[in-house]
């Protein structure tokens, strides 16, 4: 089933979920109810995952911000996962709860933060292992694709409606920069955690080298490069202008991104959070080769490209605002024209800290933020429960859980970290999961309540506020 379907039809499910009178088991040592998978029926169980769950249930004073983290944080290995050795090396196929593909940034976001507890389970090293291992075969099948099969030969539903080169084992060939972004950060994590190198192999360093070449493309020096994209669909979202190539944009430095990491099409190609997110892959891409005895001609290609698009953003990214002054564009065409907004996915101008593009005292960044958590960004929402961002793929008033985590992931602030635990404890809507969206007027009313990304980077929000202000979290 696609994706589009999948939010309309769990939309309902969760308006209606709890008026048709569910009934629970309840959890013996508190008032909710035991909503986690049973572990019988668990795809995946980590010693230190669960270590650290009971860890913070006895020592979290809130007791519903401890429920949500046992439910949320596991979500990913309970009920996404597939773990098996091919060919002698782990292999982790990671689905995004609901629907049965793998997104490159989906995967890399979900496993992301058991990275740390690597150390004292092996177990879950070999998985993270086997994730990047998977990727690695992704990127080399089409680095121009999004999300894939596990089965290398299924057809794609998509394959009678999109005017793209679609092969088996694809399940969608939307061009998004973040998906060739986010298996470098993993990759990158994973090593600095565990000084394991032997991921990087002939296989990943072909993959490297295809990223590369695939940005240089897509930064349209010379010509509109390989990929295009068409959709036979009544969502404008879903399908690429101008015979499938986009809108005009001229080139600079930066990279074209057709779609956004919402998998909506962008407006104006140049992506700005996706260019900077692509300048910190490119360097931590070049920082494993030099250190793993790559050729030193393919970590220069990566710096190189790095610099020029880095260039490219200094001259191109920031517009100028009547109230908030300089701030990052959304999007930007090389034309001076810019897509002032931001969206609730990852990488988003709010995310910038978080993956590393800016820093957080980037006073560029500050104006910026005080632009994308107001009223003044188009795609931001305050409602009775909800205030934050959301964007077009849902539609209006729908607020993204995920984007109030990143607000609070980005904060220094005590009181608005604080405010962020507090709307994030109630919008589950009686679940005892986050959702990709909810009303801003009601958490009963969200979209897919399997949602496995959403769960576990919330629970990525609530470790780091344990280990960094546990006094907010009692």
């Amino acid at each position: 089933m696609n994706r589009r379907r999948f939010i309309q039809q769990s939309s309902l499910a969760g308006a209606g979920l709890f008026a048709a009178g569910t009934t629970w088991a309840m959890s013996p040592a508190t008032s909710f109810p035991d909503v986690r998978t049973p572990l019988a029926q668990r795809k995946f169980s980590s010693k230190a995952v669960e270590a650290l769950i009971t860890e913070l249930k006895t020592k979290i004073g809130n007791k519903e911000i401890a429920w949500l983290f046992e439910n949320c944080f596991p979500n990913t290995l309970d009920t996404t996962v597939d773990f098996e050795m091919i060919d002698g090396k782990p292999d982790t196929y990671v689905i995004t709860g609901d629907i049965d593909a793998m997104w490159l940034r989906d995967s890399s976001a979900q496993v992301w933060p058991y990275i740390p507890l690597c150390h004292t389970d092996n177990d879950l090293k070999q998985l993270i292992k086997g994730v990047i291992n998977r990727q690695v075969k992704c990127i080399l099948k089409d680095p121009y694709a999004n999300a894939f099969y596990k089965d290398e030969s299924k057809v794609s539903e998509w394959k009678d409606t999109d005017i793209t080169d679609m092969k088996p084992g694809i399940h969608e060939r939307k061009w998004e920069i973040d998906s060739l972004c986010y298996p470098i950060r993993l990759a990158h994590g994973y090593w600095k955690e565990t000084g394991d190198t032997s991921v990087f192999d002939a296989q990943w360093l072909d993959a490297m080298k295809a990223v590369v070449k695939t940005f240089k493309e897509q930064q349209r020096f010379n010509g509109k490069g390989p990929y295009v994209f068409q959709r036979k669909t009544a969502w404008a979202t879903d399908g690429v202008p101008m015979a499938g190539y986009g809108y005009p944009a001229k080139p600079n430095g930066l990279i074209c991104s057709m779609f956004r990491p919402s998998d909506d099409a962008t407006i104006y190609a140049y992506l700005i959070p996706s260019n900077f997110f692509a300048v910190r892959s490119l360097r931590q891409m070049a920082e494993i080769m030099q250190a793993t005895g790559k050729p030193s001609a393919d970590a220069q290609a990566a710096i190189t490209l790095a610099d020029q698009v880095e260039k490219a953003l200094k001259a191109h990214a920031i517009g100028s605002h009547p109230k908030y002054g300089k701030i990052y564009g959304y999007e930007t065409n090389g034309f001076d024209s810019f897509n002032l907004m931001d969206d609730a996915n990852i990488p988003s101008l709010l995310s910038l800290p978080y993956l590393g593009g800016t820093v957080v005292s980037d006073p560029v960044y500050q104006a910026t933020r005080r632009f994308v958590l107001s009223t003044d960004n188009p795609f931001y929402f305050k409602g009775k429960a909800m205030a934050g961002i959301g964007g077009p793929h849902i539609g209006l008033d729908m607020v993204w859980p995920m984007s109030i985590v990143m607000r609070g992931m980005t904060s220094t602030n005590s009181k608005e970290i604080k405010e962020c635990l507090d709307l994030l404890q109630h919008c589950h809507g009686g679940t005892g999961f986050m959702h990709e969206s909810v009303h801003k007027d009601d958490p009963t009313n969200f979209t897919r309540k399997w949602f496995a990304w959403a769960n576990t980077i919330f629970g990525e929000f609530i470790w780091k506020t344990y280990r960094e202000k546990p006094q907010l979290l009692q």
